[in-house]
Formats: structure tokens, sequence, C-alpha cells
């Protein structure tokens, strides 16, 4: 059995846009990657149910959000929103309401646009954070993650004020905050991953290589932290960013990479959600691991590695966790996007 993998990335070096590559679930190796869209710098990418693809995208001195229909043999580019400035981090769709939400880094900002009847996108609101936080990387607002609750509340990380933020949302893409989770200060607040059966989420701290466990409740869209983990061994002192976090689907285990100690950890979720413990750290066989993903099975992980273009992939253990090396020198050239394709 295959499925397609999509790697978007930078195009500052080497890198073309985005690349397809074929993965055999059979023989656990990815083949044929190959440029599909050639545009620049498609950091992250959402597919919506109709099989549109929404990416990030540069264009010159502007930058924004991109739609193309994946429907044809070819890709075909239906619009772009763009403005002035640096390109957005992160991108998510809402099915129900029918936007598309983005993490602008650089500018601090949530933007959310409307999904036409065409596939095509209308920007329906932005919203700016302001503020700072105590570390260098922190000097004003870092929105850096921008996607839904499991109630359908909106929920965004500020990676430069050290929070996480719940707004409201109504049908024109209009946001009301409800809720503010602080952080510790330094914390570096980056992505989040929800328990997909108990009311918890796992919160990643990139500044601290931390991960906090969080109570959410619904009724109110507020967190409550319970502890906090590291992501790191305890002999490593070398400067690190911790990255991409993901959650099995059956809710029993979770995995980060580390940028700097070049790792995925594996923790497993014990005591209804509510605890971690560390189990693995593997080498990602490259530098800088930005990004990953589970396939469609959970049977294998694909991480890219940005500074040194190559891709590695591991095959799962679905009742332990643990992950086994598969193959380490895939071309993805300044990957830092995986998503497979349903």
């Amino acid at each position: 059995m295959t499925e397609k993998v999509l790697i978007g990335g930078y195009t500052r070096r080497i890198g073309k846009g985005i690349y397809q590559g074929i993965l055999d679930q059979t023989t656990h190796a990815i083949s044929n990657i190959q440029p599909l869209i050639n545009i620049e710098n498609p950091t992250y990418l959402a597919i919506s149910k109709r099989n549109i693809l929404y990416t990030v995208i540069k264009e010159g001195d502007q930058s924004g959000i991109a739609a193309f229909d994946l429907t044809t043999p070819t890709p075909i580019r239906l619009n772009a929103i763009l403005a002035a400035g640096a390109p957005p981090a992160y991108v998510a769709i809402d099915e129900d309401r029918q936007l598309v939400y983005a993490a602008n880094y650089h500018k601090g900002q949530i933007l959310v646009y409307q999904i036409l009847a065409d596939g095509q996108l209308k920007l329906a609101s932005t919203t700016t954070h302001t503020g700072h936080g105590p570390k260098p990387e922190q000097t004003s607002a870092h929105v850096h993650y921008t996607d839904l609750t499991p109630d359908g509340r909106l929920v965004v990380c500020d990676l430069g004020i050290d929070q996480l933020v719940t707004y409201d949302v109504d049908a024109a893409g209009q946001l009301t905050k409800v809720a503010t989770y602080h952080s510790a200060p330094g914390f570096g607040t980056r992505h989040l991953v929800f328990h997909p059966t108990q009311p918890i989420a796992y919160l990643l701290g990139e500044l601290a290589s931390e991960i906090t466990v969080l109570d959410y409740q619904a009724s109110t869209g507020t967190f409550t932290a319970r502890d906090t983990y590291a992501m790191l061994p305890s002999d490593w002192h070398t400067a690190n960013g911790g990255a991409a976090i993901r959650i099995s689907a059956d809710g029993r285990f979770l995995y980060a990479s580390n940028r700097g100690h070049n790792s995925i950890v594996v923790y497993t979720i014990e005591s209804a959600g509510q605890t971690l413990s560390v189990i693995q750290h593997i080498s990602t066989e490259g530098d800088f691991p930005r990004d990953f993903n589970l396939n469609a099975d959970q049977s294998l992980l694909l991480a890219v590695n940005q500074n040194s273009d190559n891709g590695t992939l591991y095959q799962r253990d679905a009742q332990t966790g643990l992950l086994t090396l598969c193959e380490k020198d895939l071309s993805t050239p300044e990957g830092v996007c995986v998503l497979f394709q349903n």
C-alpha cells in the first residue's frame, strides 16, 4: 500500500518549493521525491477535505497564503492573498466554518481567511498581539501556531510573549478573546497538541525545550498547568530549540523534535493523559529537524532536517511507541514541513 507525502520548505539555497514523494508501507521506503509546486518558501502546508492545498508563499517583498487545487494531475493555483513583509509560519483549516488560520511569527499576527465556494481565499480578519518576553528571541510578539481546540475555539501559541490565547470565532472569521494562559517567562510557547479523548493538551516550549501538560476547560476555554517535562537528556547542555510535537491517535505516546540535539524524543502518556515519561531519544541523522509527521496508519514517522537537506524515516511500534530507523538519506532540500496526503 502506498500514500503520498508532501514536503514544504525554504528556497534560500537549493529548495525548489513543495516536493512530493511516495511512501510504500510494505517496504518502509519513500521514493520518487520530486518538485510538485515551484514557489518560494512554502514553509507550512494544510490540505482540505476537498483536496485543496493551502500553503505559505513568498513573492518578492510580499508574502501570505496561497491556494492550490490538487484534484488534477498538475496542481492549479487558485489565488494568493499577499501583503508586504515576512510570511506566516503556520496554516490550519477550519472545515466547519470554511476558514483558514495563519500565524505570522514576525508580525505577531493571527490571520483568518474565508474559503470561497471555488476554494479561493478572502482575508476575513487580522488580530495583532503586542508585548515581549525576557529572552533575546522575545523582543516582540511572535505568533507561531493557530489551530482549533476540540470544541471548535481557536487557540494561539505566542512564542514572544509566552502566552497561549483562546478565541471564539464567528462564522465570518471574527475573533473574540476568551482566555489567556501564561507560560513561565522564557518558555517560548510554540506548538500544541490535544489528547484524543481526554481534556488535556501538551504545550511545547521552544526556548525552554520543555513540554507542559495542561488541563483544558471547554466551558471557559481556559488552560491550567499540571507538570512540565524536559525534552532533552540531562547531560545535554548545548543550544537547542524545541520544534514539532505530535501525538499518537490512541493517546498513548507523544513525540517531539529537538533542533540542536537533533533528535526525536518519545514519551509514554500515562494516568489518563496527565503524566509523561521519556522512553527514547533517537537521532534524526541530520541537522535541525524542524518538523516530522506520522503517516496515515501511524506505522511510520518521517522527520526532515532543514540544514542538512535530508529526511529520515522510522518504523513505529504501535505497542511500545518506540522508533526504529528505516532510511536516513532521503533528499528533502531545506525541508521544514511534512504532510501525508490521505
